[in-house]
């Protein structure tokens, strides 16, 4: 007996984690930033610098939630941000929109009933 061919597998779509809300969404979806030889911080658009990489929300109240909380430096295993890599940063974040949808680890309530 033959198995039969069930049609062409899904293509796998990565799955990553917002470091400041904690949502996962596949990795086109998220802005990756990634710590560089010399411990400073980047944006990486396009995703294929070398270094490691942690992954935030397109949402200024992500970005803002990441930087205050300190979760990229903890992502990123690195001391400290850099103040020049913080401003060029929260540059950054001011280009992206605001959501409302409880980025940025704001309390959302729960719908009774």
């Amino acid at each position: 007996m033959a198995k039969q061919s069930q049609g062409p597998r899904p293509k796998h779509v990565p799955q990553r984690t917002c470091v400041a809300c904690r949502r996962t969404d596949n990795k086109r979806g998220l802005v990756r930033v990634v710590r560089l030889v010399d411990n400073r911080v980047a944006v990486d658009p396009s995703g294929k610098k070398a270094g490691r990489g942690a992954y935030v929300c397109a949402d200024q109240g992500c970005w803002d939630a990441a930087i205050k909380r300190r979760a990229l430096e903890r992502a990123l295993r690195i001391d400290a941000l850099h103040a020049d890599d913080r401003d060029t940063l929260l540059q950054y974040a001011q280009t992206l929109p605001r959501g409302d949808a409880g980025a940025g680890g704001e309390a959302v309530p729960m719908p009774q009933g």
